[in-house]
């Protein structure tokens, strides 16, 4: 309740009391409490019976509302009819106007000349039907030429079929006795041929495995001393000069180092230090997996070796896992691209395959840096020729590509091949490079490649590790030979049973030939028989192939004639449509020009009978709108009184809070003087009496005002109600009408 309101309540309130009787203040008090409850109960049943009139005058409006739209909708199109049949009026009006007896005679009149057109068009498609009848009649004829045509040619390959198989029969049967035998004869000499030639190549395969192992049994017994005095030993000064050069590659540094390193003449003498022995001396597969791990330890056992002596302590790896790396990437990235890293002559090569290198340490996710040298080439005259492949040459090429490496590797590389040796934890400048393993392989060309891995745990290639003996390596290398020549012993003992039956198969097919030397002539007759009809058969096709050509070009002659005539019949059909559309169109003036006064007729009769419905629409939207208006304000009127029920209630609530709240002193009050309270602009005194005149006042009050305790009592309240009323009529501070909305 807001201020305003309880401050005209408060008024209220003294004035009820200044207008109480004389009779004691208690007694008073309670016949006041009970009038007061009386008066809520009224008046929140006036609250609920009001807000139902609101809501029956809202459904009231809604209604209106429907109406009014749907009215509105009606008036929308009939106003769109009267639009619509005035523009038809106006068609007919023209027309009527235009409906002179020159124009009528001059519409009759082109319908005439355009009907001669229809029936020209029509005869030019009627022609133009006969033409296509006899074109298609015409290709129907070639088509059945044709067909026949297509079917001698079928018969006359049959019979050129049947001949050619009859003359393969007649010379299948000459040759089936004698020649069948011949054959036999030769294929079993063959087989024997065969059969001793595989009995010599296993027996020189056997030769050779056991020379194999031999050799093999030779490296064993070797290969410990030849790791241990292959080894490349640098001068202090050497060590001294590549690290001041690693630690700053300076112009100085650089020169220093190629003095001290002496260039090529040193290399030739380290070469000449690598121990040549005779059990090397074996022919062996590069991409062997026994080579493979052979020659990785051994470059391993340089490049440690090395390292020990530059003072480093990590040392390289080597595995199966690097190898096969090794392997699979110069296959794919120098073999089938064709990539020659040198050239043919050292000078002419496309170096390192960057790319691949980019793609390949992508594919396997991690650092990876190459090193190359001559490998199994050797340079005379400036041109490249391949050295036989032994594992002494292997070793060689590994041994002097390390050891040219290291001292003959001024110039563009810079060095570059010994920072790839004695970096630690880097190559090259590239980080990445902890746990570095060795995989080599050789090139197509003969070149040897160095690829150093980064092996992780991700990528595996530390995995199935090689022990760095070389001792074991070589023992694996006999074990392999060993192998290898008992399987070639046992391939020489079937191929020495195959050769015995072999033999015992000729001399079955040489008794065969001799049994069948007197077999009879009548297979030669037959023989040239069957090639004179294969010849008659092969002249007929020929003829038959001839006709068909020909019936095949009529028929495609005839086709293209139908084609053209089913075209030109069309743009006559095209044409004639054309003329009777024009036809319609005239004919349509006419009858227009004939009938104006019909047609104006209608016209104008719709045009009325459309404004007729627009002036009903009309009147019934206005009827629908003044409906609204009502509803409009019913539902005003009905929530006002509403929101006073409302306020009466609460006015009521109030009158009854303050009286409850009233303490002794407050009802002895009543008694006081008279108090004069300006209501709406009207004085009302309130005077004290004694009770004797309170109840010549009964009777009168009985007859409008409950009876609820004493008179005394009845008249104070009396005086609340009809102050509280009073206060009704004038209105209340804070009110304000609801705006009506839809």
């Amino acid at each position: 309740m807001n201020k305003k309101k309880m401050i005209r309540l408060t008024a209220l309130v003294g004035v009820a009391t200044a207008t109480g009787v004389v009779a004691e203040a208690n007694q008073a008090h309670a016949a006041t409490t009970t009038t007061t409850e009386t008066t809520n109960q009224t008046t929140n049943a006036s609250v609920e019976s009001t807000q139902a009139a609101v809501d029956a005058a809202q459904s009231t409006f809604d209604t209106a509302q429907t109406s009014v739209d749907s009215a509105q909708a009606n008036v929308t199109s009939a106003s769109n009819n009267v639009t619509s049949a005035s523009a038809a009026l106006s068609s007919a009006i023209a027309n009527k106007e235009a409906a002179t007896s020159e124009n009528i005679a001059s519409a009759t009149s082109a319908v005439s000349s355009q009907a001669v057109v229809v029936a020209s068009a029509s005869q030019a498609v009627s022609e133009q039907a006969g033409v296509v009848s006899a074109a298609a009649s015409v290709q129907a004829s070639a088509q059945a030429e044709a067909t026949s045509a297509s079917a001698s040619l079928s018969s006359s390959s049959a019979n050129v079929a049947s001949a050619t198989s009859a003359l393969s029969a007649a010379e299948a049967a000459l040759t089936s006795d004698q020649s069948t035998a011949a054959n036999n004869l030769s294929a079993a000499e063959s087989a024997a041929s065969s059969a001793s030639a595989a009995v010599s190549s296993d027996q020189a395969a056997v030769d050779n495995a056991q020379a194999a192992v031999a050799s093999a049994q030779a490296i064993v017994d070797a290969v410990a001393e030849v790791q241990s005095s292959d080894v490349i030993n640098m001068s202090v000064a050497y060590i001294t000069a590549l690290k001041n050069y690693l630690a700053n590659p300076s112009s100085a540094n650089a020169a220093a180092l190629q003095e001290v390193a002496k260039g090529a003449d040193y290399v030739k003498e380290l070469q000449q230090k690598f121990k040549s022995d005779a059990s090397l001396d074996v022919v062996v597969d590069p991409s062997d997996p026994t080579v493979q791990e052979a020659l990785s330890v051994y470059a391993v056992n340089l490049i440690n070796h090395l390292r020990n002596q530059y003072g480093l302590t990590t040392a390289f790896g080597a595995s199966a896992n690097a190898n096969v790396a090794a392997i699979d990437f110069v296959k794919k990235y120098y073999d089938d691209e064709d990539w020659n890293i040198f050239g043919t002559t050292g000078s002419d090569g496309k170096g390192h395959n960057k790319n691949g290198l980019d793609a390949y340490a992508d594919q396997l996710n991690t650092s990876i840096a190459e090193d190359a040298g001559s490998g199994l080439t050797t340079w005379v005259n400036g041109k490249a020729t391949m050295a036989t492949t032994t594992l002494h040459n292997l070793l060689y090429a590994v041994y002097s590509d390390i050891a040219t490496m290291l001292f003959d590797d001024g110039g563009t590389n810079n060095w570059s091949h010994a920072q790839s040796i004695f970096e630690d934890g880097t190559i090259l400048g590239t980080g990445g490079f902890n746990n570095v393993y060795l995989g080599v392989a050789f090139d197509k060309y003969g070149y040897a490649h160095y690829e150093l891995y980064n092996a992780t745990e991700g990528n595996h290639l530390g995995n199935n590790a090689y022990s760095l003996d070389v001792q074991t390596a070589a023992q694996a290398l006999l074990t392999n030979a060993q192998a290898s020549l008992a399987s070639a012993k046992a391939s020489l003992q079937r191929m020495t049973t195959n050769l015995m039956v072999a033999k015992a198969a000729v001399v079955a097919a040489q008794n065969q030939l001799a049994a069948l030397e007197n077999s009879s002539a009548n297979d030669l007759v037959a023989v040239t028989k069957a090639r004179t009809q294969l010849a008659s058969a092969e002249t007929s096709y020929q003829t038959a192939l001839a006709t068909y050509k020909q019936k095949e070009e009529a028929l495609k002659k005839a086709g293209d004639n139908l084609a053209a005539a089913q075209a030109s019949l069309e743009a006559a059909q095209a044409t004639l449509a054309t003329a009777k559309a024009k036809l319609a169109e005239l004919e349509e003036t006419v009858a227009n020009l004939t009938n104006a006064d019909q047609l104006l007729a209608a016209a104008q009769a719709a045009y009325e009978q459309a404004v007729a419905n627009l002036t009903t629409a009309t009147g019934n939207l206005g009827a629908a709108q003044v409906d609204l208006a009502k509803a409009e304000s019913q539902l005003a009127l009905a929530e006002d009184t509403a929101e006073q029920a409302k306020v009466r209630a609460a006015i009521a609530a109030q009158v009854d809070q303050q009286l409850n709240g009233s303490t002794e002193n407050d009802r002895q009050s009543a008694g006081q003087d008279a108090t004069s309270l300006k209501t709406n602009g009207r004085a009302l005194t309130a005077t004290v009496a004694t009770a004797s005149a309170a109840k010549q006042k009964q009777g009168a009050n009985q007859g409008r005002l409950p009876q609820t305790g004493n008179d005394d009592q009845e008249a104070s309240t009396m005086v609340l109600v009809g102050l509280g009323m009073l206060g009704m009529a004038t209105g209340l501070y804070g009110y304000k009408k609801k705006k009506l909305t839809k």
